[in-house]
C-alpha cells in the first residue's frame, strides 16, 4: 500500500489533477457531492508471465482503456524484487462509478479486446487474480 500512496504523491506533484465539478466551482466536496472515483487494481500475475502482461497493456490494453473512457493515472510494479515479477498495480480515474461500471462492460464485451486476449493467452492465463477497490478523494488530497 506505500507503494500506491507513494506513487499518487509522485503523480499528484508531476501537475496531474483531475477534479471534481464541486473542487471546480469551490462548492463543498462532502462524499454525497464527489461523484469523481479512482479505482485501484492489483494484478497478481501468473509465474514467468509479468513481460507478456506489460506487453499487452502497453500494445493493446491501453488504446483500449482509452476507446472506452477509462483514465489510466499510472501503472507501478512493487520496489521490492520478488514482488515485482508477480505484482502489476494500476490506478484509473472516472468521473463516477456508475460510468465506471459502463466502461468496464464495454471493455469486457469489445470484440478487439477479446481477440487480444485470446491471442496473448493462448499459452495460459497472464493473470492468477485481481484485487480491485474504489476510492473516492479526500478534501485534503491533492489529486482529486
Amino acid at each position: 500500500m506505500r507503494v500506491f500512496w507513494t506513487a499518487l504523491a509522485v503523480v499528484s506533484l508531476g501537475g496531474i489533477a483531475v477534479t471534481t465539478h464541486a473542487a471546480r466551482t469551490g462548492q463543498d466536496q462532502s462524499k454525497k457531492d464527489q461523484t469523481h472515483v479512482f479505482e485501484l487494481r492489483t494484478y497478481h500475475v501468473a509465474p514467468g508471465k509479468m513481460q507478456a502482461l506489460n506487453a499487452r497493456f502497453r500494445d493493446h490494453t491501453n488504446r483500449l482503456f482509452k476507446k472506452h473512457g477509462m483514465t489510466v493515472v499510472g501503472f507501478w510494479t512493487p520496489d521490492d524484487p520478488k514482488e515485482a515479477e508477480s505484482k502489476l498495480i494500476y490506478v484509473l480515474s472516472f468521473p463516477s462509478r456508475e460510468a465506471a461500471e459502463k466502461s468496464w462492460k464495454a471493455f469486457r464485451d469489445d470484440p478487439n479486446w477479446k481477440a487480444v486476449r485470446e491471442r496473448t493467452e493462448k499459452d495460459g492465463k497472464l493473470v492468477e487474480r485481481v484485487d480491485s477497490i474504489f476510492l473516492n478523494a479526500t478534501d485534503y488530497s491533492p489529486l482529486k
